[in-house]
């Protein structure tokens, strides 16, 4: 139990003391007594903006993550459900195709919001988690993640990184998709449908921390045992 306790405090000290991370750590701080002090402790809270190398490694870490592939399954079936690609056939095999080819757009999209948009617009392609406490804000606040986002210098600004990226590989699919996909109206279908399978990641980056404390308080010990010998990054390690 000591042994499981230190490793757990040592990941949480590597965790906090890196920000090349996907998600900024999640620790909840307890709001001040009065407008004041709230006004003096928002004022001074840290921030370091990323490097472009820390953005590239952020990207690398990407395809690992269980978000990537969520938001893959989303697109997948809402294509499948709008008979987008009809070509692909339909049931688990179709589902399969649009999958890989989803998944394969969406590496793309990264790359170029986390890298190179991120870098040349100096906006800061991480998700900074609610302090909030209902189930009502957390969730809004998460949803609206791609459409605000921070700036290199710490302010919320609009995130133009998310957008013109997702704009750009969704006309870029036009170069590769069948003939019949390739018009406005399907564009703009890709467009929105990959804004709402980011939305849903963002929910994911919010809730999952709480997920996660639920599991670690819950889960038998020969869990932990097999989940820390495997090759999860630390991320999303529990």
């Amino acid at each position: 139990m000591e042994l499981l306790a230190t490793k757990q405090m040592k990941r949480a000290r590597q965790m906090a003391t890196s920000p090349c991370r996907l998600q900024v750590q999640d620790t909840f701080v307890q709001p001040p007594a009065n407008a004041t002090e709230a006004k003096s402790t928002i004022g001074t809270m840290d921030y370091t903006p990323l490097s472009a190398r820390c953005k590239f490694d952020l990207f690398l870490k990407q395809p690992h993550s269980p978000s990537t592939f969520v938001s893959a399954a989303f697109q997948a079936t809402l294509d499948q459900a709008q008979d987008q690609w009809p070509e692909y056939g339909g049931g688990v095999h179709g589902w399969g195709k649009r999958f890989g080819a989803t998944l394969a757009d969406t590496e793309s999209r990264k790359f170029i919001q986390t890298v190179a948009l991120s870098t040349i617009l100096h906006q800061d392609p991480r998700y900074f988690p609610s302090h909030k406490r209902s189930l009502v804000s957390r969730s809004w606040y998460a949803v609206t993640r791609v459409v605000i986002t921070r700036a290199d210098s710490g302010d919320n600004t609009f995130n133009t990184s998310e957008f013109l990226g997702t704009l750009f590989t969704s006309s870029l699919q036009n170069s590769y998709y069948p003939r019949q996909d390739r018009n406005i109206g399907e564009t703009m279908n890709r467009f929105s449908g990959a804004l709402s399978s980011d939305a849903i990641g963002d929910l994911q980056h919010e809730f999952t921390p709480d997920l996660n404390r639920l599991f670690r308080k819950h889960a038998p010990k020969e869990i932990r045992k097999i989940e820390e010998k495997l090759p999860i990054p630390a991320d999303d390690k529990l």
